[in-house]
């Protein structure tokens, strides 16, 4: 294994490894079955995870950090620890939405904490199957371990009040990743109103695959974003989506082609949109 590990490893390579004793395969596919589909088939030793009840703290009321609010620290600390996870750990993360589902969103919290050995399965469990890695739909038991040592979130995250004094301002970019329909405010499927933040540009998490669902080269992907930051830094530069989730398929993209990551506005667009703030269309 090398010092640092890509961010995206490919079906290939995690077939090869397959068998490493530190080796810790996570499927965090969502949706309303996505425990029973997991349960159906998954890659050989994966564990699972849920987006709802594990890689969040959803409160009643949206308005208060969006439909996917990031838990606590300790409980992500203490969660870490139940599945084995250590410091040495080398997790590997797949869902079945080439990365966008939420194995992005497991792999922004395992680096925000100081991991360092994670990576994402470029393709998903699509990519494994079709190159023979066993999958199989035996219980996997867990290894447990002590709580992971961690202590803050060491990414760069936003509120929305930093959101607000600084959408506006050409020092700064939001980018938003969701379709280019919900952006332009055409219809809003999931939450209640749609548009966009003003000021924020359009860049769609699916501009970071190519036509078989794999990530672009990291070179393709660095002149891509280095076009849409422009002379701004990165350290002011905005990513948001509609609950926190996908928009780490843009942050995981950009560490690929060896950008620094952006911050991470968290709340994204279904806390945006309860909380009486500016919304713009392009109808």
């Amino acid at each position: 294994m090398k010092n640092k590990l890509e961010p995206i490893i490919e079906a290939s390579e995690l077939l090869a490894i397959q068998n490493s004793s530190n080796l810790v395969i996570i499927a965090v596919t969502t949706g309303p079955n996505a425990k029973e589909l997991y349960q159906e088939k998954h890659l050989d030793n994966a564990l699972f995870l849920d987006l709802n009840t594990q890689l969040s703290n959803i409160k009643t009321d949206f308005a208060q950090g969006g439909r996917h609010p990031l838990p606590e620290i300790v409980d992500f600390a203490h969660l870490l620890g139940t599945i084995g996870i250590t410091s040495n750990s080398h997790v590997v993360v797949y869902d079945d939405k080439n990365g966008a589902n939420a194995a992005a969103r497991l792999w922004w919290m395992l680096k925000a904490i100081g991991h360092e050995n994670v990576q994402v399965l470029n393709g998903g469990i699509q990519a494994a199957e079709k190159i023979g890695f066993p999958i199989n739909s035996s219980t996997v038991i867990p290894k447990t371990a002590e709580n992971y040592p961690a202590k803050n979130w060491q990414l760069g995250l936003v509120a929305i009040d930093e959101v607000a004094k600084n959408s506006e301002n050409e020092d700064y970019l939001v980018i938003d990743v969701r379709e280019a329909y919900r952006y332009r405010g055409e219809s809003e499927p999931i939450d209640l109103v749609a548009g966009h933040i003003p000021g924020s540009v359009n860049v769609p998490l699916t501009t970071n695959l190519d036509n078989d669902g794999l990530f672009l080269s990291p070179s393709i992907l660095k002149e891509k974003y280095q076009e849409v930051v422009g002379k701004r830094k990165l350290e002011n530069t905005i990513v948001h989506c509609g609950s926190g989730v996908t928009a780490c398929h843009t942050l995981l993209a950009m560490d690929y082609a060896g950008l620094e990551i952006p911050k991470l506005y968290v709340g994204s667009w279904s806390e945006w949109s309860r909380n009486d703030k500016n919304i713009a269309t392009e109808l």
